[in-house]
């Protein structure tokens, strides 16, 4: 029972005194007093064994926490911590656990609150809740089904040399294939790069990229020198939509943690840039536990493709009831008795040619399909005009 004052070490000293005096029994004394008699002894036990200063109040709380946390769990956390600044709770635990699975740790909630306690954490920014986007990443089920590739935002190290970041992912595992500083974004620093990640991990199924060279282009089909060479070897060239990077969102998100880990502030020198890149690619693949994986690390889940890199390029073939025709030099293919410009990316290239209906044509290179030609016969009234690539067929 509670004291009915709003002064309780008063009245506390009061109960003292009158019982000191003997004016009545306890019993009575507890009861004019509103409290229990159990409540009564254990006070004035107090103030025999400690005299006055026994009555002041007294925290309710456990002398020994059992489940406590001990202080060599705080310190690992602490230095996993520090030595991974930009790791949560979560990922913290993940490490520990793999590293020391010996070990029991705490829960992530508590790991939180030792990080909190050491000022290791901040506040944390809320987000209101986003729609889900699950295409076109719904296709990557798989470790090579989809690779994504881009250039992160170049950017000066501490020397003024400018910096380009080209890399490549896989993005049912997040292994991070290839992360190099270029000296141009084309296709000749681009191809050797992308060549030797493929002669190590094998081919993709599909390679994603965003709608700027050396990847995409304005020409038919969005075809570059890059996109007709990974055509020939078998691979999708896949592009988001403009203006739409989430499409791209687990490379996107890649970007913002390799900004964080290795470019604020940037290195001294291109050269010390290029080690740390190696170091952070090292460490995301091998070491960083990722949300997005179950906590588990990608270089354990990322296994080579079966489909390895051929000693020569493979031709495009086509059904033998289709048309063939080569490329010339000039963009132009010969059909139907005249020249019909297709695209100078695919000069020396076989494009195979499908009838779909009646003198319409479809026009393709591998499984890419590049337009439709018309080839009905012109009408007394007017003249056969120069056979154009269609983006429909006008049938």
């Amino acid at each position: 029972m509670s004291w009915r004052t709003t002064s309780p070490m008063d009245e506390r000293k009061r109960f003292i005194q009158e019982w000191r005096a003997a004016a009545e029994p306890v019993t009575a004394l507890c009861a004019r007093y509103g409290i229990s008699r159990k409540t009564g002894y254990k006070l004035l036990a107090r103030y025999e064994a400690e005299g006055w200063g026994a009555l002041s109040e007294r925290s309710r709380a456990r002398h020994h926490q059992p489940h406590a946390v001990s202080r060599a769990v705080e310190r690992a956390v602490v230095e996993v911590r520090g030595a991974h600044p930009r790791w949560g709770p979560r990922k913290v635990r993940a490490w520990l656990q793999r590293r020391r699975a010996a070990e029991s740790w705490p829960a992530a909630s508590t790991i939180g609150a030792v990080l909190k306690r050491h000022g290791l954490v901040g506040a944390r920014q809320r987000h209101g809740p986003a729609a889900p986007a699950t295409q076109p990443l719904a296709g990557a089920v798989g470790p090579n089904d989809v690779w994504s590739t881009d250039f992160k935002g170049w950017f000066r190290t501490g020397d003024g040399q400018r910096c380009l970041p080209f890399t490549l992912t896989d993005n049912a595992s997040r292994y991070v294939l290839r992360c190099q500083a270029v000296p141009t974004g084309d296709e000749a620093a681009v191809r050797p790069l992308v060549e030797a990640a493929f002669r190590e991990y094998g081919l993709p199924r599909a390679l994603r990229s965003d709608n700027g060279p050396p990847f995409a282009s304005t020409a038919v089909a969005g075809l570059t020198a890059l996109a007709v060479w990974w055509i020939r070897l078998g691979i999708v060239p896949e592009r988001i939509a403009p203006g739409h990077p989430e499409q791209n969102g687990r490379h996107e998100r890649f970007h913002l943690t390799l900004q964080q880990e290795t470019a604020q502030p940037p290195a001294a020198t291109g050269r010390g840039q290029q080690r740390r890149f190696d170091a952070f690619r090292r460490e995301f693949n091998e070491e960083r536990p990722h949300e997005g994986i179950a906590l588990q690390v990608p270089a354990a889940l990322y296994p080579a493709s079966p489909r390895p890199y051929p000693a020569r390029l493979p031709a495009v073939e086509y059904p033998g009831s289709w048309g063939v025709r080569r490329v010339r030099s000039n963009g132009e293919i010969r059909w139907a008795g005249a020249l019909l410009y297709v695209s100078a990316a695919l000069r020396g290239e076989d494009l195979g040619l499908e009838e779909v209906h009646e003198d319409c044509w479809r026009v393709r290179f591998g499984p890419v399909v590049l337009g439709w030609v018309d080839t009905r016969r012109p009408t007394r009234s007017r003249r056969r005009p120069a056979p154009k690539l269609l983006p429909m067929c006008p049938v």
